[in-house]
């Protein structure tokens, strides 16, 4: 940012639209045939959601806050019953 002299803002801003961009190439991928088994496609998809639950807002994996915590808790404690 200061080497562009680019805002704040308008850096998270482009970071976001990149995310968006790749979140879109991944699941248009995740459905072409490949000889990967799906086994490890599932785990590799899963992996990157999670990575996205704990870095999206902020490092949720060094500064474990609240938010980090009530979606942990309702991830792995309180389940939606099915």
């Amino acid at each position: 940012m200061k080497q562009y002299e680019v805002p704040e803002q308008e850096a998270y801003k482009e970071f976001d639209k990149q995310i968006k961009n790749a979140w879109k190439d991944i699941n248009e991928e995740f459905f072409m045939p490949t000889v990967v088994p799906e086994q490890a496609l599932d785990r590799i998809l899963n992996l990157t959601r999670v990575l996205d639950l704990f870095y999206k807002d902020e490092d949720a994996y060094t500064n474990v806050g609240e938010a980090a915590k009530t979606s942990i808790t309702s991830l792995l404690i309180d389940p939606i019953p099915i």
